[in-house]
């Protein structure tokens, strides 16, 4: 181990970054977390400020490119769109980690790094969650989807307490190897805990009740290349192809239909004769069903302003609709319009591809169960799902189009990010995806069914309910922004104090 430790330091980077970024899905080796920051960890505790700031940047370029690297698979955009998209995400994300670096450098010789660095890392993850560009996907958490135990705790901290154990478990295993000092009190109390936490997940698993109630929801995933989805040559032949997939999930006398995102080549609140057709089904049939359609409308000024929409549709109603509040930058809207126009190629017969964000935390209701809907990307921010079971949300449905990253991690990842909201919010998620992967997950993070990738399906499963929600639901990031508070009194604060 000693030789490893003599290493330059951008080879101990690189190998840091190489075991957390296979650590996440769908290569199912996330134990790599609990000892691939140890390189790093030594770099950072026996370097100064400018090279820490070079070694967790190169870190995070390494990480960030191998976990993320599908966001360059998107086969919606140009080549040349799609690569300066994956290089400014990583080289951006990267950013945060030399910060780590940076800090933990100049404050190594003034406080206790061992004690430090846990808070900093939360500190750090949740701050990057904020903004146009928050990016909270690449959570640590997410790499700890095969060992469900650990994050039944999540309904209480959050899934930032999961990097604080992560980085609390490298921290030690470091010490115990580097220092040789041998185990102390010090080292197993942790080891106590995080045992403790395990053993009372798996627990909480075991006897977690639902309610006597249930509902029976059919759920659709369709295959249709959405590449091709918007041609007008073949509109008709989609057209055709979704109702007879709407026309099987009615056969299954599901008390819901689930379609996924943008479902239909058509906008469906402007164009009235397939909306009527629609709702003449649910009519009929009685059966209610949320469907993904791009909306638009024309602002006071002239200008046509789009939106990622969903619309519900239950028997002898008028119809309601959710606008998707996060949208992707360069993906669904140009952050810097004036600049760059990543979306002026897309494929959906408009003008420009800049879509607007919604604001309303819509609740939709079906007899005495109510839902909510999380659109793709959204699902990946947890206040989000917070917002809507606050609302009174007793099931979260997700819909998603994930074809346009094919067979590239990206689809398995987003999957895995519906068990954390799960978890969380001890909610049950039903998700239907364009090309999959499509599912329920249960509030333990259990999977109850999954459709892979690449098949068109229309099934239908019961959905238990639950009483939904959590202290995380109620109070949110808390861990979070105590781990802040107390990174600021341990690293800048301490600092101060002593130069004072």
């Amino acid at each position: 181990m000693n030789y490893i430790f003599t290493r330059p330091a951008w080879q101990l980077a690189i190998v840091s970054g190489l075991c957390i970024g296979i650590a996440y899905q769908p290569w199912h080796l996330g134990f790599l977390v609990y000892i691939g920051f140890i390189p790093l960890i030594h770099v950072w505790f026996t370097h100064n400020t400018k090279n820490n700031f070079k070694s967790g940047y190169n870190f995070g370029l390494v990480y960030n490119l191998i976990s993320n690297y599908w966001i360059g698979a998107n086969s919606g955009a140009e080549f040349g769109v799609v690569f300066f998209s994956l290089i400014s995400a990583v080289m951006y994300l990267a950013l945060f980690w030399g910060i780590a670096g940076a800090i933990t450098g100049a404050l190594r010789k003034d406080v206790n790094l061992y004690l430090m660095l846990p808070f900093l890392v939360v500190s750090l993850e949740w701050i990057r969650s904020f903004g146009p560009l928050g990016f909270a996907w690449g959570n640590l958490a997410l790499t700890q989807t095969d060992y469900l135990p650990i994050l039944q705790n999540i309904d209480i901290a959050g899934t930032y307490y999961i990097a604080f154990w992560i980085i609390s478990i490298n921290v030690i295993l470091y010490n115990l190897i580097y220092s040789k000092t041998g185990i102390k009190k010090v080292h197993i109390i942790p080891a106590i805990i995080f045992l403790g936490l395990f053993f009372s997940g798996w627990g909480r698993m075991q006897f977690f009740q639902s309610k006597s109630d249930s509902i029976d929801i059919a759920i659709i995933q369709p295959n249709v290349n959405p590449n091709e989805k918007w041609d007008y040559s073949s509109r008709q032949e989609t057209l055709m192809f979704m109702d007879s997939l709407h026309n099987t999930a009615i056969s299954l006398r599901p008390d819901f239909i689930l379609f996924p995102e943008t479902a239909l080549p058509a906008y469906l609140r402007l164009n009235n004769r397939i909306r009527s057709q629609l709702q003449t089904k649910v009519d009929t049939t009685g059966i209610p069903v949320l469907v993904g359609t791009v909306d638009r409308i024309i602002d006071p000024e002239g200008k046509k302003v789009y939106y990622n929409s969903a619309m519900y549709l239950s028997p002898k109603k008028a119809y309601e609709m959710y606008e998707k509040i996060h949208l992707v930058p360069f993906a669904e809207y140009d952050l810097f319009p004036g600049l760059f126009h990543p979306l002026e190629n897309l494929n959906l017969n408009i003008d420009r591809g800049v879509f607007q964000g919604g604001k309303d935390y819509k609740i939709f209701k079906w007899n005495q169960v109510q839902f909510s809907d999380l659109i793709c990307y959204e699902s990946s921010l947890p206040r989000y799902a917070r917002q809507f079971v606050q609302n009174g949300a007793d099931i979260l449905m997700i819909q998603a189009n994930d074809g346009w990253l094919g067979e590239s991690a990206g689809p398995y990842q987003h999957f895995e990010l519906a068990r954390l909201r799960a978890i969380e919010n001890r909610i049950p998620v039903v998700r239907s995806g364009n090309t999959g992967i499509s599912g329920v997950i249960l509030p333990t993070g259990e999977v109850q069914r999954k459709v892979p990738l690449g098949i068109a399906l229309v099934f239908m499963e019961n959905i238990p309910l639950y009483t939904p929600g959590s202290f995380y639901s109620h109070y949110g990031d808390v861990f979070a922004v105590i781990s802040f508070v107390i990174f600021l009194f341990l690293g800048p604060v301490s600092c101060l104090k002593k130069q004072s």
